[in-house]
């Protein structure tokens, strides 16, 4: 295991998840529970490239009124010790320099003040100046720049092992973020899941300036097995002597336009533009990397620059590859994982190193990528500070999101924004607070939006080398890269408040969405969101009081939210498996990002003012019913109000089935406590879940409101829910009886009329967030809270087509579930029952039947 270093204050990052897609290379981490002196930094200073990892707070902090207080005694979360996060904390962010430009990384650390917990740290804003400042780094930089550090910045670099910084960081990658590894063969991206179980042993090749292969046995465990001194700083230095090229990132660009043919010697040059079928070898085959230059009477002058480079390119990787394959041979192993700036996400890269292995190998052994690869070291010596609690980190824990790298963190402005790294911090740091700022950034990122949304081209189709590998046709002209794409960087979220939903049937083989998005899915969808876009800024405009600076964010928005459809249209699979789900929930953290907390909040005030008005007619109403034609009414009201509009007929229709259970078998077990999953503010909560609610705590059982952490278009969040209940119990004594015994009401509500003779109750109604911000949910990360109120409950009721249609159709949970919902879409209605619009579906399934 890593050695902990005393010297700096406990790092806790007891929980994670990435905030990015997941092709990047720099994607970024959250830290909830950090203390304020905590260091904000480790580099990993290597000869061609340094890269950071680096920490910054998220502001958003959950209260803890009486209410949550009161709910989670009762669901027995302040017995055992445990802390209490908030839901979003803190972000790891991964940043790299050219190492010849260390200036510009100091000006960069300066600027944002990293080594000094950052501009929002305590000691910052005091303009206190702390003593002997540690800073953990790896790399040979960490002991040749020491002194410059300590002269510009005042910190002393504490270095740490390279190679157990770089084996700490792959591991914990592998094992704690869902789709960090992928294979990458023919232009396709496809992301593993890891077994955790099988995860040990596995080649790690680590490609930069040179090429270490270590054999990992398990955490802590390694070996460095071989490696070869030509690697990316070979390709790199060669590279700028025969092209002139500035930078790592225009040699690579400069491949993509290449055509190695001119320069490579390939078998049908030998063989009369034949194959050497006897040994299995196409004429495209590369005989001798640079072989026709012997023969030919030119000058380095006289070669194309895109052809040396590609020539460069596909000889070292082919080699790398092929040295890797081998070493796995040797070792029995079947699985290699390939980190390191050399591969910086390029998608020519990977597949040339794919197919070597996959050629020596006839198959057997896999070549894998890491999103993360390039900032392996970098993580690790950010792991290595005092005891973090990384040891009880689990997958979900981590939270895939997807900013567009816009400089907004916490309530003020920071820059530069991730995809300008290469960019001096003197003139990309943007005025802290001030959000002309961002837009001005935002600007420029519209300017810029064609480039960006480009995919990565996998370049023009040229004959290639070992058994006449073929590429694609290229889909773009520029290379997104890390330097310039700010789609590409990522951030991810550690959020330790976040537990796998316990009353999930099979955990492991659970899939939240109904549907995959192919192609055809894709365009139709991304139609109706782009064709809903207009009215959606509007809305979020006139929840920010239709401002000038309000009128900016929607139009940046716009923009952004735009480029990410556009970049999904291209290749769908740049934010790793992606379904409707994940790309409504997308939709909702590009509003965030742009500081639109809620844009539907004025609707949501005024349908549930409107629906608030009407709930004392619709009760007594139901009360003059009897139990049955009630339970009836219930259903039916809880599907119309989800719309306004009652719909055609059932496609799933387990009424009869539910009723029995409800009437016929409650007299000898009434269900002892459901959670209810609640959906759209207005009508659908106030008259449909709420009296479903009421009758099931008038049968005597518990009732658990779950509600969104977040908004998310109308949804009705947690935050909101106790207001909505506490005005709804004025006019019902079972409801204000059951919300006082859940803590929802703690007053004695003088003064409020209790005309109603109800029966008293001593069963408590509960509200709990759900730990998201979609419209839809994946159960496999829920707020603590959630899990919490899960252990005790019998009954799942699910509603809406958020959480019961797009989400969680085929999902199958440990209890009784009742789905509910309304068909709001033609497409998915035939696609899914072979039925129409305004369809509805009351979907029963009872735990013996699951």
């Amino acid at each position: 295991m890593l050695p902990r270093s005393g010297s700096r204050p406990q790092l806790d990052l007891s929980g994670a998840a990435i905030h990015g897609n997941l092709e990047d290379r720099n994607p970024t981490i959250l830290l909830p529970n950090q203390s304020d002196d905590i260091s904000h930094l480790a580099l990993d200073i290597g000869g061609s490239l340094i890269k950071l990892v680096y920490f910054s707070r998220h502001a958003e902090h959950s209260s803890e009124d009486k209410r949550k207080l009161s709910t989670k005694r009762r669901l027995g979360m302040l017995n055992g010790g445990r802390r209490s996060y908030p839901v979003l904390g803190g972000r790891l962010h991964f940043v790299k320099f050219e190492t010849g430009k260390l200036n510009e990384c100091l000006d960069f650390i300066s600027s944002k003040q990293l080594h000094r917990g950052g501009v929002d740290s305590p000691s910052w804003r005091s303009g206190a100046q702390p003593d002997n400042i540690v800073i953990k780094a790896t790399g040979g930089g960490a002991f040749k720049y020491a002194d410059l550090f300590k002269e510009r910045l005042g910190v002393s670099l504490e270095k740490e092992d390279e190679m157990d910084c770089l084996v700490a960081g792959a591991n914990f990658l592998l094992k704690s973020i869902r789709h960090e590894a992928f294979t990458h063969m023919d232009g396709q991206k496809e992301y593993v899941q890891i077994d955790q179980n099988d995860l040990f042993p596995f080649l790690l090749v680590n490609v930069g300036s040179g090429v270490s292969i270590i054999k990992v046995d398990g955490h802590g465990k390694f070996q460095r097995v071989s490696g070869t001194n030509v690697g990316g700083g070979t390709y790199w230095g060669l590279g700028r002597l025969m092209t002139k090229c500035k930078s790592f990132d225009e040699l690579l660009e400069l491949s993509q336009r290449g055509d190695n043919s001119t320069i490579d010697m390939l078998v049908g040059d030998i063989y009369g533009g034949l194959d050497y079928s006897k040994i299995g070898l196409s004429a495209s085959t590369i005989a001798s990397s640079f072989g026709k230059t012997i023969s030919d009477d030119k000058e380095l002058s006289d070669y194309r620059p895109e052809d040396i480079s590609l020539s460069l390119l596909r000889m070292i990787s082919y080699n790398i590859g092929q040295i890797s394959y081998l070493n796995a041979l040797r070792y029995g192993l079947k699985r290699i994982f390939f980190g390191g700036f050399f591969i910086r996400g390029h998608a020519y890269t990977m597949d040339t190193i794919s197919f070597a292995v996959n050629f020596w190998s006839k198959g057997e052994a896999k070549a894998m990528f890491l999103r993360h690869e390039g900032f392996l070291g970098a993580l690790g010596a950010f792991m290595s500070y005092e005891k973090h609690g990384l040891d009880d980190l689990r997958i979900h824990h981590l939270v895939e999101r997807f900013p567009m790298g816009a400089p907004y963190v916490g309530g003020k402005i920071h820059g530069p924004p991730l995809g300008d790294l290469n960019e001096k911090a003197s003139t990309s740091t943007l005025d802290h607070g001030n959000l002309n700022g961002f837009i001005s950034w935002m600007e420029k990122f519209v300017q810029k939006g064609t480039q960006i949304t480009a995919p990565v081209p996998v370049g023009f189709p040229v004959t290639t080398g070992m058994g006449g590998f073929e590429r694609p046709t290229a889909k773009g002209d520029i290379l997104r890269s890390d330097a310039s794409a700010a789609l590409n960087v990522g951030v991810l979220h550690l959020v330790p408040t976040l537990d796998v939903f316990p009353l999930l049937e099979d955990p492991k083989m659970y899939e939240p969405n109904t549907i995959d998005l192919d192609l055809n899915e894709y365009k139709y969808w991304f139609k109706i969101l782009s064709d809903h876009l207009p009215d959606l800024v509007d809305k979020a405009v006139a929840s920010e009081g239709g401002t000038d600076d309000a009128k900016r964010r929607g139009d940046a928005f716009a923009h952004a939210f735009s480029a990410h459809l556009a970049r999904l249209m291209e290749e769908p699979a740049a934010y790793g498996k992606f379904g409707l789900a994940n790309l409504l929930e997308l939709r909702e953290e590009c509003l965030r990002e742009f500081q639109f907390v809620d844009a539907y909040v004025s609707i949501k005030q005024r349908e549930n003012e409107a629906s608030l008005a009407v709930l004392p007619d619709l009760l007594m109403e139901l009360d003059s019913m009897n139990e049955e034609a009630r339970l009836l009414a219930l259903i039916e009201g809880v599907l119309a109000a989800n719309i306004f509009d009652w719909g055609s007929r059932a496609c799933i229709d387990d009424f009869d089935m539910f009723k029995k259970r409800m009437l016929a078998d409650k007299k000898g077990q009434p269900y002892k406590r459901a959670l209810l999953f609640v959906d759209n503010s207005g009508a659908d909560v106030v008259l449909g879940m709420i009296p479903l609610a009421r009758e099931l705590l008038r049968n005597g059982t518990e009732v658990v409101l779950v509600a969104n952490s977040l908004p998310a278009l109308n949804d009705v969040t947690a935050n909101e829910l106790p207001g909505i209940v506490a005005e709804a119990a004025k006019h019902c004594g079972i409801l204000r009886k059951a919300a006082e015994a859940g803590g929802l009401i703690f007053d004695a509500m003088a003064g409020i009329q209790d005309d109603l003779k109800d029966e008293p109750v001593s069963v408590p109604l509960m509200v709990v967030e759900n730990g998201c911000g979609s419209p839809c949910i994946d159960f496999r990360q829920v707020s603590s809270e959630l899990a919490a109120a899960a252990k005790d409950a019998d009954l799942l009721i699910l509603e809406g087509m958020g959480r019961s249609l797009h989400t969680n159709l085929n999902a199958r949970f440990k209890c009784d579930t009742l789905k509910l919902a309304m068909v709001k879409n033609q497409r998915l209605a035939e696609k899914l029952f072979n039925g129409n619009i305004y369809d509805c579906i009351c979907k029963f399934e009872p735990v013996h039947l699951t």
